[in-house]
């Protein structure tokens, strides 16, 4: 299993013979810094003859260069009142897909600092390695581990520190990155639960990432009924038996912060007995991208060492699977918290395994230092109608809100074109999750697609704090504890396609680079 992340090198020398190609991404020619100067002249002969300069990646012959070629990947403007970071993460993309093209195997991406987006450099080598991202399956098939799609990718850098840090740090997110794609994107054989537990325990051998699985279908059971009841079906077929993978990360010096992190992980998402009907299930491999993005994050941890910072993941790892011995709607379940939850639509399965690794959480965050409680889920369709196919939501409850915890990720998503939409709960989230009869305390669903539900990607977060007992523990209560729920069902990346790891590039922002960016 080959985990590294294609090799980076920096260089301060625009003219380093060891590259075979420059890929240049900035607005215009007309503002490159002195240390650029020799690209200036070309650019400007070629924009005299063809005005569409800045609209189109271009590929020119400059003696002299490495390579003796020219890529420019222009961001266009970028000063507009809807222009953000991400036009040079897509001007990167488009540059190295025709640096490929063109044959480079060893480009030099140059982007030059942005007076106006200070991260434009670091946010540019992402969206390269983005572009160079070989699937996990390609990746154990047919090749060999060192064949990446360019031998390597050289970044410049004006100084010898800047370049050192610059290559840090995108390897860094870059690994998050790649193991989040690995996990989210890979097929539903390739990455069923047991194999999911195999690759993360070796991607944090030697690391300082402990690791625990637990297969046990009894103690799923006794521990997690509610994910035990989604798992039901699948733990008849031994490939397909679901885990619970922990992983916990401890700086060096006193613990100042505790995040608390749970993944949804459905390894394949049939809708169960609510099957997906018409088309709707091509795809549900990916419904596992919120667990894959706790992976990430541990991994970009595991290299960067943050100080004073403790860390707590749970990757709830189970496929969806429709049978003899399928959960089915108006099931009883009682959830880890003791809540009498009735099943409204089996599709709804994402909420369910989530929540005991919640309530788990829950009961150990009294015990923490500044314990902060997170969901992360490719959990509704409603995320994407609401807010479009490239953005992520956040929902904080009371305690979360207090402390302006969206606000933060929102600024923090920003700095690197990890972009999020702030939601709210509100009341009618709580009711609408509240028993409709005697039987059940909560309802898991109604029997609506989210996307056709008032509120569809709001509710799941009431009902997650509902049926985990957390709604003992919100502004009103004697234990706050700060919980917020995020929707990455239209961050996770388009499919077919490549995942986009979101949102570690965010969290890694809030709380390893928040000094260095």
């Amino acid at each position: 299993m080959c985990t590294s992340v294609q090799p980076v090198e920096w260089s301060t020398d625009i003219k380093n013979q060891n590259f075979d190609g420059i890929v240049l991404v900035t607005q215009s020619h007309d503002t490159l810094p002195s240390q650029l100067e020799c690209l200036k002249a070309p650019l400007q002969d070629y924009s005299s003859v063809d005005s569409g300069l800045g609209e189109e990646v271009v590929v020119l012959k400059v003696p002299g260069l490495p390579g003796n070629r020219l890529v420019f990947a222009s961001t266009g403007p970028v000063n507009r009142d809807y222009d953000d970071v991400r036009r040079f993460s897509d001007a990167a993309v488009n540059g190295i897909k025709r640096a490929l093209k063109a044959g480079m195997q060893r480009p030099l991406l140059v982007c030059p600092p942005h007076q106006d987006y200070k991260n434009s450099t670091v946010v540019a080598a992402l969206g390269a390695l983005h572009a160079l991202y070989m699937p996990l399956e390609v990746r154990e098939g047919n090749v060999k581990p060192t064949d990446y799609k360019v031998c390597v990718l050289g970044l410049w850098a004006a100084e010898e520190a800047e370049g050192k840090r610059l290559v840090e740090i995108t390897e860094a997110l870059e690994s998050g990155r790649l193991a989040c794609r690995d996990i989210g994107g890979s097929d539903p054989e390739r990455m069923a639960a047991p194999r999911v537990a195999e690759y993360v325990q070796e991607l944090f051998k030697d690391s300082p990432v402990q690791v625990e699985v637990i297969s046990d279908v009894k103690v799923l059971e006794r521990e997690y009924p509610c994910l035990a009841a989604v798992n039901r079906c699948a733990d008849s077929v031994p490939r397909h038996q679901g885990r619970v993978i922990k992983l916990q990360y401890c700086g060096e010096g006193p613990v100042q912060k505790t995040l608390m992190l749970v993944g949804k992980g459905i390894t394949y998402d049939t809708g169960g007995a609510d099957i997906k009907a018409g088309g709707y299930m091509a795809g549900m491999h990916r419904d596992k991208c919120g667990a894959a993005a706790v992976a990430g994050f541990f991994l970009t941890l595991a290299k960067l060492k943050p100080k004073h910072l403790k860390v707590i993941g749970s990757m709830a790892m189970v496929r969806n699977s429709v049978g003899s011995d399928c959960y089915v709607a108006d099931e009883l379940v009682v959830s880890r918290a003791g809540r009498r939850v009735r099943v409204g639509n089996t599709d709804a399965e994402g909420r369910m395994v989530m929540v005991d690794l919640l309530c788990e959480m829950k009961e150990k965050a009294v015990r923490e230092i500044s314990p902060q409680l997170f969901t992360i889920a490719t959990l509704t369709g409603h995320a994407i109608r609401a807010m479009g196919p490239n953005y992520s939501i956040i929902m904080d409850n009371g305690p979360a809100h207090r402390n302006k915890n969206a606000a933060q990720w929102q600024k923090a998503g920003e700095a690197l074109g990890d972009v999020f939409e702030v939601s709210s709960i509100r009341r009618e989230d709580y009711d609408f999750h509240k028993g409709k009869s005697e039987y059940e305390d909560i309802l898991q669903c109604n029997n609506l697609p989210s996307s056709a539900t008032p509120r569809g990607h709001q509710t799941p977060a009431a009902f997650l704090i509902m049926a985990s007992g957390l709604d003992k523990h919100g502004v009103d209560s004697n234990a706050p504890l700060p919980y917020s729920h995020i929707d990455i069902a239209g961050s996770s990346g388009p499919f077919p396609g490549v995942p986009t790891g979101a949102p570690i590039l965010a969290m890694a922002t809030n709380y390893i680079l928040y000094d260095s960016l």
